[in-house]
């Protein structure tokens, strides 16, 4: 798993095989926005000619991660394989999920821990009350789902957690979209979120990712005080009062991570 602090691996430029690192790109390029691809979108997405694009699809058509109507391209169930084998190794998921069990039975509200990848952040383990299932599934927080981590609580606290060094890289690199009004689209107000994150070690993010979805996050931090992922809870409902809500939840998510802090 990348921890937040670290940065990714670098090789010799001779080691890299330059096939496979465009394979994956062309992989990488679907998701929930892009589902289906033909050779011009993927090429546009990867950043490879259309020509290479086309190639790379089809070879992974043929190896059975993509299925494919002779234009469009997407995902088969086979690239479950690689969430599914990390699932089954991670020790995070594992540890966590009995945890977000009992806080989900506790309150009937839905738990999440998150990690960082890039400028998203990856749930790996979730948790919610049966009848909260259908409205977290509606609002993209499903096992495995990406989200933008500026728009997002628990990408507050991750980034809360970079050196200014790291976190001046981050934000030289990432484009801020908007997705409600509420969004930090520019660097200043991000970083103004992320240095209260950083002072309050948890953060409120409130319809910044989702009209009507608020969302509070506070670090998971291993035995040597790491920061190595986030644990945060999704209101299934508006709050009549959110920062009745807050104090209420709060509480209950620092104590959770705290024991876990010694399991990770």
């Amino acid at each position: 798993m990348t921890r937040p602090t670290e940065a990714p691996t670098t090789i010799a430029p001779a080691d890299l095989i330059a096939g496979m690192a465009k394979g994956m790109a062309v992989l990488e390029s679907f998701d929930t926005q892009r589902q289906r691809l033909n050779a011009t979108l993927a090429a546009q997405r990867a950043g490879l000619t259309r020509a290479a694009a086309r190639r790379h699809l089809l070879t992974l058509a043929h190896l059975g991660y993509l299925e494919t109507d002779g234009s469009h391209f997407w995902l088969s169930a086979k690239v479950l394989r690689f969430s599914g084998s990390y699932l089954a190794s991670a020790r995070l998921p594992r540890v966590a999920q009995p945890t977000l069990n009992h806080l989900a039975a506790l309150t009937g509200e839905s738990f999440s821990v998150v990690v960082p990848d890039g400028h998203e952040v990856v749930i790996v383990a979730r948790s919610g009350p049966p009848g909260a299932t259908a409205r977290a599934l509606a609002h993209g927080l499903h096992l495995g789902a990406r989200l933008p981590a500026h728009a997002t609580s628990t990408g507050h606290v991750l980034l809360a957690a970079l050196s200014r060094q790291a976190l001046d890289a981050w934000c030289e690199g990432a484009t801020l979209p908007r997705l409600t009004a509420h969004t930090p689209t520019r660097a200043a107000a991000l970083r103004r979120g992320i240095a209260r994150a950083r002072r309050q070690d948890w953060y409120l993010a409130s319809e910044t990712h989702e009209i009507g979805v608020h969302a509070l996050a506070v670090p998971l931090r291993d035995a040597s005080g790491r920061t190595v992922a986030a644990l945060n809870v999704v209101a299934v409902a508006v709050p009549p009062d959110l920062e009745r809500w807050r104090e209420r939840l709060l509480p209950l998510l620092q104590d959770a991570a705290q024991e876990l802090r010694g399991l990770l």
